[in-house]
Formats: structure tokens, sequence, C-alpha cells
């Protein structure tokens, strides 16, 4: 019996598409393997782990610190047009004052 063979897809244009591409058929094989029985025993632990309780819980931490590092991000950005925001109305202030001071001098009070 001749094995059904998939239509051969074009390679990817990038090594992120390449790079999926072989997983996906990495994790057919797999499929396949753990469906016939034939699986080797690091491909059925591989799968098991990827199913356990404490996986989940690893991943969900995963998620949780990049939401975390998303937002001291948005923090550090914000902090800057904070700063941004109180130099411009330094320079305003000053301005009323009737002397302008170029960017980065410092404002003596006499």
């Amino acid at each position: 019996m001749a094995a059904k063979r998939r239509p051969s897809r074009a390679p990817a244009t990038t090594d992120e598409g390449r790079e999926s591409q072989l997983v996906s058929l990495a994790i057919d094989l797999a499929e396949k393997q753990l469906s016939e029985g034939t699986a080797s025993s690091q491909v059925i632990t591989h799968y098991l782990k990827l199913g356990s309780t404490r996986e989940k819980l690893e991943q969900e931490r995963l998620h949780r610190e990049n939401v975390l590092l998303d937002s001291k991000v948005e923090m550090l950005a914000s902090a800057k047009k904070v700063e941004e925001l109180y130099a411009e109305a330094l320079n305003a202030m000053r301005s009323y004052v009737g002397r302008e001071l170029d960017v980065g001098e410092e404002y003596d009070e006499e």
C-alpha cells in the first residue's frame, strides 16, 4: 500500500516561516506516530508534559511576565513623556519671567 503524500508546499521566504513549517511537519509526524502506537518514549513524554497542570501554570506565568514587561515599557515611555512635559512647562514659565533658556540650561534663582 502506497503511503499518502501531502502536496508539497513551497519553502517559506523567511526564517520564521520556515521554522513554522518544520514544526508543523514534526507535530504531524508525532501525531501519526502516537495514533499508530510507534511513538518513541521521548515523543510520548513530551506531549504528556505539554498537557500537565504544571506546564499550564508555567505557560500562564510566562504570559503574565510578558504582560508585566509590556506594562513596564509603557510606564517608562509615560515617565519620559511626563518629564518632557515638565521641561516644556518650566521653559514656558521661565519665558513669562522674560528669560528663555536653552535646552539643558539650568535655571538659577537670583
